[in-house]
C-alpha cells in the first residue's frame, strides 16, 4: 500500500471495529488511523466520547435544539422548474445554502464543538478552503464560548476574502498558510501540526469526512441529517424516491451527508462530481477518481492524486472547496464497491452552471455546488424524464469576485461567459 503525506504510522483498531482492513464494511480496505503517538490518546478519547454521546438523549436534544432553532433546520427541498424545463430533467435542490452561515458545514461544527465542550476543551482548531468551514467553526465557537483558530491557505484566502473577514468579525484568529500550494491540503497540514502541539487543550474540528478515524465517521454522522431530511421531503413532496442523487465532492462531507439518506435504496443512483479544473488530460484538476490511486494522506487510506514516487500532486479548481488531492475514505469505498459513480465537471462548465441557476432559478449557488449542476446539465440527454436530486451545498456570495474575475478572463480569450 502506498503511504503518502502526513501521518505515516501503523493503522490502529478502534472500539467500533473501524480499522484499516475494512473501515466501511465494503471490503475495500479504506479508512483507518495513520496517526502519530502524540495524537492517539486524543483520537481514542474522541471516539469514546462520540460513541457515548450518540446514545445520550441529552446530547441529541442539545444538538437538535441548535440545529433547529439556531442553524435553521430543516432546510427546504425546492423544485427547479425553469432549469427542469430547459434540460428535460426533473430537478430538485436540497437547500443547504439556506442554512445559517450559508453552507452545510454548520451541521458538523455544531456537533463537534459540543463534543469538545463535553471533553472540557477551551479552544478549537479548524482548517478551511472555501472559507465556509472556517466561518461555521468561528460561528459555533462564538455561540458556545470557545476560542477559535482557523488555518487557511494564502491562495484560498485571497480568492475567498469575504469569508476571511467574516471569520475575524466572529472573533476567530485566522492563520494564513504560505507553504506548498497554499490551498486546502496545506491548511490541513498546519491544523494537524497545531493539534499535535496542543493535544490536551484543543480539539481539531476537521471540516470534511476525511482524516484519521474516527473523523470520517463523525463528520458523516453529523452531516447525515441532510440525507434523512431530503429522503423524507422528496417522498412527501413528489411521492417517490429520486432516480439519482448528485453532489459535488471535495473531501466529501456534503455528498456523504446526502448519500447516507439513500445508500440503502438500490433504485437510487448516487453520483459524486469532482473538480475537473482545466480538464483531466491537462493534469490541472482535482479529479481523484479520474487520475489518482489508493494511498495514505492526512491519516487515512483513501483515493488521492499522487505521482509515480508516491508524492502528493498539486491540484487546481476554480472552486476553493474542491481543491484537495484526496477524498474521504467512505467515498473511496463506495467507488470500489460500485455503489456510487464519481465523475467530474470542468471550471468552465461550473461557471456556466452557476450562471444558469442564477438566471433561471434566482439562486446564487456556491461554485462547489455548481459542479453538481454542471454534471446534470452535461448529461441531460441521458437523464431525460428522470428525477434528479442535487445537493445545493452552499450559496455563492463568497464566490462573486472569483466568478466575475474568471468570466472576465474567459471573455478576454474570446470564450463565452
Amino acid at each position: 500500500m502506498t503511504r503518502t503525506g502526513t501521518f505515516q504510522t501503523s493503522p490502529r483498531f478502534f472500539a467500533d471495529g473501524a480499522d484499516n482492513a475494512d473501515a466501511f464494511g465494503l471490503g475495500a480496505g479504506f479508512g483507518g488511523c495513520f496517526a502519530p503517538e502524540t495524537l492517539m490518546g486524543n483520537l481514542l478519547e474522541l471516539e469514546t466520547l462520540w460513541l457515548e454521546s450518540k446514545e445520550d438523549p441529552s446530547f441529541r436534544a442539545e444538538l437538535d435544539e441548535l440545529l433547529n432553532h439556531y442553524a435553521g433546520r430543516a432546510t427546504p427541498l425546492s423544485h427547479a422548474p425553469r432549469l427542469s424545463a430547459k434540460t428535460g430533467v426533473d430537478i430538485w435542490l436540497k437547500r443547504e445554502d439556506l442554512l445559517h452561515t450559508g453552507a452545510h458545514k454548520l451541521n458538523n461544527t455544531l456537533g463537534q464543538c459540543l463534543l469538545a465542550k463535553r471533553a472540557g476543551k477551551k479552544r478549537i482548531i479548524a482548517e478551511t478552503g472555501a472559507g465556509q468551514h472556517g466561518v461555521a467553526s468561528a460561528t459555533t465557537a462564538a455561540r458556545l464560548g470557545l476560542e477559535c483558530v482557523v488555518y487557511m491557505g494564502a491562495v484560498d484566502a485571497e480568492r475567498q476574502a469575504p469569508n476571511v473577514q467574516r471569520m475575524k468579525l466572529l472573533g476567530a484568529e485566522v492563520e494564513l498558510v504560505h507553504s506548498g500550494s497554499k490551498t486546502l491540503k496545506d491548511a490541513v497540514d498546519e491544523a494537524m501540526r497545531a493539534w499535535v502541539e496542543d493535544p490536551l487543550g484543543s480539539h481539531y474540528v476537521l471540516g470534511s469526512a476525511l482524516g484519521p478515524h474516527p473523523f470520517p465517521r463523525i463528520v458523516a454522522d453529523f452531516q447525515s441529517v441532510i440525507g434523512r431530511e431530503a429522503r423524507e421531503q422528496i417522498l412527501r413532496q413528489k411521492g417517490s424516491l429520486p432516480d439519482k442523487v448528485v453532489a459535488c465532492v471535495g473531501g466529501g462531507s456534503n455528498a456523504i451527508g446526502i448519500f447516507r439518506g439513500f445508500v440503502d435504496d438500490p433504485s437510487v443512483a448516487l453520483v459524486g462530481v469532482e473538480a475537473g479544473g482545466h480538464g483531466v488530460p491537462s493534469g490541472e484538476h482535482a479529479a481523484r477518481f479520474s487520475g489518482g490511486a489508493p494511498g495514505v494522506l492526512h491519516g487515512a487510506h483513501t483515493w488521492l492524486l499522487q505521482d509515480a514516487a508516491g508524492q502528493v500532486r498539486e491540484t487546481h479548481s476554480v472552486s476553493a472547496g474542491l481543491d484537495y488531492p484526496a477524498v474521504g475514505p467512505e467515498h473511496a469505498a463506495l467507488h470500489v464497491g460500485g455503489r456510487a459513480r464519481y465523475e467530474s465537471a470542468t471550471d468552465d462548465a461550473a461557471l456556466d452552471a452557476f450562471a444558469a441557476v442564477a438566471e433561471m432559478e434566482g439562486i446564487l449557488p456556491a461554485l462547489e455546488s455548481s459542479h453538481a449542476v454542471a454534471w446534470v446539465m452535461a448529461h441531460a440527454k441521458e437523464l431525460q424524464g428522470q428525477c434528479v436530486l442535487i445537493n445545493m451545498s452552499g450559496r455563492g456570495d463568497k464566490d462573486l469576485e472569483n466568478v466575475i474575475r474568471a468570466n472576465a478572463e474567459r471573455a478576454s480569450k474570446g470564450e463565452p461567459s
